[in-house]
């Protein structure tokens, strides 16, 4: 085995941006035009025989499927593609050895009030070819001057794609070229009076259903102003599941408002159960009828605090978590309730095992690895127990990650776009590699980085790389 050791990567490459498509048109060219968003310096094996479909992966948990390829991480990786994006923090998803990204540009023609459209793009994983191209008009404005752009990820069950934009339009397209099969505008279908940074959760596809959060509140609200989410109330849309076919509401349910967290799917028994981290409760919601099982009270008691993270699952535990004042809990679920088993001291952040923002945790082996802290540096990534939420250790780097776990490697990536490799181990740090890619991305490097076979794709504030992994 070659020795550990930490390497910086610095490699140039040189990139052009691409050219748009005209709205809801998909454009394809297997040459030439926007083919050049993506400069490839070569190609990468088993693009073709992993997929990422969805926010976190397969199984809703940030774990690459890993089987068959052992990963050498004491070598650089490489740049295969560079990607120029527009507007939004999330990356996209990987289906079928293509890379599908959504954001938002500025648009030549005059589409809506500030000219701003939202796009989906398909490129070749291999080499970064696009594929396809489509477009919408988008109105949207950031109470806070964050981006116009999407927050969350597409997913796909590999016929359709679905994007749930910042806006709150939820679109499903044919996954083969991109064109839509139908939309829904849910913020005006169910009087959605805006939350802080707009709509950051992303769909759930589940049987014939895809499931959204909207929060939307009654007709008598809608003249309350954006953000003023103590004066509204909720109207029974907090989860909204449509036909999967056609768009039609399947059904509505859950008396909350909308958080920026994802919903997710989990066994209890041999039932079903979907979780929605929503702006004031965890809800259980059995999808067969659309009714809400139980919930479970958890967020802070602020205006502008905000629920983010997506519950992880350990069997019939539940852990969920903010950075604002609560901090975590572990609960023991049942389809009739959840017994919390751990709480952190509200308003005592030095005591509190974790508050995640905006990073999901990845759990091996009963530990939590993952980010906790609010802002820098008032952050760190550390290892807590899940069982008793006992903090192992913490780095002192004080600064916000996101992680995803490779087989028996952690990928810790931070918002300035050092990528660490982590063995995970309960009694210490154990840093195996460190690549510096932060100038080829522009900060802020907010999403989760997405391993699919030997090809890592990470995102910053500017670009998508995609670099190949060496193997053994």
């Amino acid at each position: 085995m070659k020795p550990l050791f930490r390497i910086l990567s610095t490699i140039p490459l040189l990139f052009c941006f691409c050219s748009l498509a005209s709205c809801d048109q998909p454009s394809k060219n297997a040459a030439t035009g926007e083919t050049s968003a993506a400069t490839a310096t070569a190609s990468a094996n088993h693009a073709g025989d992993f997929d990422w479909p969805r926010l976190l992966g397969k199984n809703f948990d940030g774990v690459a499927e890993t089987s068959g390829i052992e990963l050498d991480w004491t070598e650089t990786p490489e740049v295969i593609w560079r990607l120029p994006v527009g507007d939004g923090y999330g990356l996209g998803c990987v289906v079928d050895g293509r890379y599908y990204h959504a954001d938002a540009v500025r648009s030549d023609q005059p589409l809506g009030q500030r000219g701003f459209i939202e796009r989906l793009r398909a490129f070749d994983l291999k080499d970064g070819r696009l594929i396809w191209s489509v477009d919408r008009p988008l109105e949207y404005r950031d109470m806070y001057g964050y981006e116009t752009g999407p927050r969350g990820t597409p997913a796909s069950d590999g016929k359709s794609i679905l994007t749930f934009g910042c806006d709150g339009e939820l679109c499903c397209r044919d996954i083969t070229d991109g064109s839509l099969k139908w939309s829904v505008s849910t913020n005006q279908e169910y009087g959605v009076v805006q939350n802080f940074f707009g709509v950051g959760s992303s769909p759930l596809i589940l049987d014939s259903m895809v499931i959204v959060p909207v929060g939307g509140s009654p007709a008598e609200d809608q003249q309350i102003a954006p953000g003023r989410l103590d004066r509204v109330i909720p109207n029974g849309s907090a989860l909204v599941a449509f036909d999967l076919a056609g768009g039609d509401q399947v059904w509505k349910c859950g008396d909350d408002l909308a958080s920026y967290s994802s919903p997710r799917p989990m066994k209890i028994g041999d039932k079903t159960v979907v979780l929605l981290f929503a702006r004031n409760h965890l809800l259980a919601v059995d999808p067969e009828a659309g009714k809400v099982l139980w919930k479970q009270p958890h967020r802070a008691d602020i205006l502008e605090s905000v629920n983010a993270m997506m519950p992880v699952v350990d069997g019939d535990r539940v852990f969920i978590s903010e950075c604002y004042q609560v901090g975590s809990r572990l609960m023991k679920v049942t389809p009739d309730g959840a017994n919390t088993l751990w709480l952190d001291p509200p308003r005592n952040r030095r005591a509190q095992a974790m508050r995640c923002h905006w990073s999901t945790p990845v759990l091996v082996d009963g530990f939590l690895y993952g980010c906790s802290g609010r802002n820098n540096p008032d952050s760190d990534f550390r290892c807590v127990e899940l069982a008793t939420g006992k903090v192992r250790w913490s780095d002192d780097r004080g600064m916000r990650t996101s992680v995803t776990r490779a087989g028996e490697h952690l990928i810790v990536l931070d918002e300035y776009g050092r990528l660490e490799i982590v063995r995970p181990n309960p009694e210490k740090l154990e840093i195996l590699a460190e690549y510096d890619f932060g100038d080829q991305l522009q900060t802020p490097c907010w999403a989760a980085p997405i391993l699919v076979g030997d090809s890592m794709l990470i995102r910053g504030d500017g670009h998508v790389l995609c670099l190949a992994i060496a193997t053994r």
